[in-house]
Formats: C-alpha cells, structure tokens, sequence
C-alpha cells in the first residue's frame, strides 16, 4: 500500500465544496507503552471528516482503525496532535467536561452492543436523555418509543437484551446512540457479529440517519458495506493509505 496524505481523503468536499468540516484530526499519533515496549498505533495521521458524510474505516487486524475511532470519541487521547469536533479541541477536555460532551454530540456503536443487562431496550434507549437531560422527563419515554419504533423494535420495548437476538440488541443499541439527537455517529465493527442480511439491515438505518443529516463513521472489516459508503479511509499498520 502507499501511504498518503489527507488532502486526498477529501474528494468529496472537493466535489461539493459547501459541505462543513465537522471533524479535523491533525498530527494525530498513539503509542502505547506495552511490556517495557512501545506499539504505535497510529502514526502521524491527519485527516478530516466532513457534516453529513458516511465514512468507512478499513484495514487489518491491529491497523489502528478502533483506535482512530476512540479519538473522535475521546475514550483515548492521542499522545501527540489534536482531535477538533465542531472547533471544540476534544484532545484537551478533562474526563467530566469530556463526558458531557460526548453525550449531547456523539452516538457510539459498539460491536458488543453494551445494552445494560438489567434495563428493557425502552430503558438502555432512555438512559442516555437521564444522563444528559437533554429533554423534559415527560418527553423521555415518548422519544425512546419514537426510536425504538423507526428501528423496528416498538414491540420489544419492554423485553431485556437476553431476550432479543443480537440484531434487534444491535439495532437497539443505535436507538440509544441517537436519543440526544447527536449530529455524530461512531460505530465500531457494529455488524461483525451480526449474519449478512442483519448486517444489510443495520447499514441501512445507517443510511437512512446519513439521509437526515447526521454524520457516520463506521470501522468495519466488511469491504461489501464499506464500498457502500461516501468515502472508504484505508489505514495500514497505523497510516493512512491507498490501495
């Protein structure tokens, strides 16, 4: 593969040279000190990610690509750059401010779903808007239901996550990423465990929220979606990359 720099990343703003920067990673590197060692994970990326764009994330096993994705999420910190979201520096937020951020701003998809065991699917899909208090406590559960519903699950509000399959707890689990009305989506890997036609299902309510305007960037090792997407970003051994 040969390395690259952002500018190329960024045909699609060429194209339509009114849509807005919405996330800009510059001189983004992670290293983490492992057994005496150091792994880098990624190594001096800079890349921009653009309002109502839906990016793929592709590359090996070990290429960076979760760690790319924390980032933008601010689960992890680069060791050297900036992550800017929206002209917010999110690098250089403390742990509370950087929660509360990432409550109002970001949905996250993760592979595993993370649905709290002991809540029904109506109770994950709220619990961000009672973190956040992003609406009135009457409002909650009519926008739960609301998007519990444009997912397909209105009649498995009630039910735990055991007892849904893993597409509806994943499709459940996007409702929740977008209760607070997020411009931004990260999902990670959120179809690996899921059979093809999930999979296809999945991707389409992704889509549908592009559709709407929210920005998506989807890690995955799916080529078939990924091909699907505005823009596929290629990381190989921490850099960024052309076939």
């Amino acid at each position: 593969m040969k390395p690259i720099d952002g500018d190329y990343l960024k045909n699609k703003a060429e194209a339509k040279p009114n849509i807005k920067c919405l996330i800009q990673m510059k001189d983004i590197t992670k290293v983490f000190h492992t057994g005496g060692m150091d792994f880098v994970a990624l190594n001096n990326i800079s890349i921009d990610f653009y309002a109502g764009e839906f990016v793929s994330v592709v590359g090996k096993s070990g290429s960076g690509k979760s760690t790319l994705a924390n980032m933008i999420t601010g689960i992890d910190h680069p060791t050297q750059g900036s992550v800017t979201i929206a002209g917010i520096p999110i690098h250089n937020l403390k742990e509370s401010p950087m929660s509360i951020w990432r409550g109002k701003n970001l949905g996250i998809v993760f592979q595993f779903y993370q649905l709290l065991p002991t809540l029904s699917l109506l109770e994950n899909v709220m619990l961000p808007m009672d973190f956040c208090n992003t609406y009135p406590q009457s409002d909650r559960e009519p926008r739960a239901r609301d998007l519990l519903d444009m997912v397909g699950l209105a009649d498995f509000a009630s039910k735990i996550p055991a007892a849904v399959s893993g597409g509806q707890q994943q499709t459940a689990a996007i409702a929740r990423a977008m209760a607070n009305d997020p411009p931004i989506l990260i999902a990670d890997e959120p179809t690996g465990n899921l059979d093809s036609k999930t999979a296809e299902a999945v991707f389409e309510l992704f889509s549908n929220l592009v559709a709407k305007g929210k920005t998506v960037v989807m890690v995955t090792h799916d080529p078939g979606l990924a091909a699907k997407t505005d823009r596929v970003v290629h990381l190989h051994d921490g850099r960024l990359a052309q076939n």
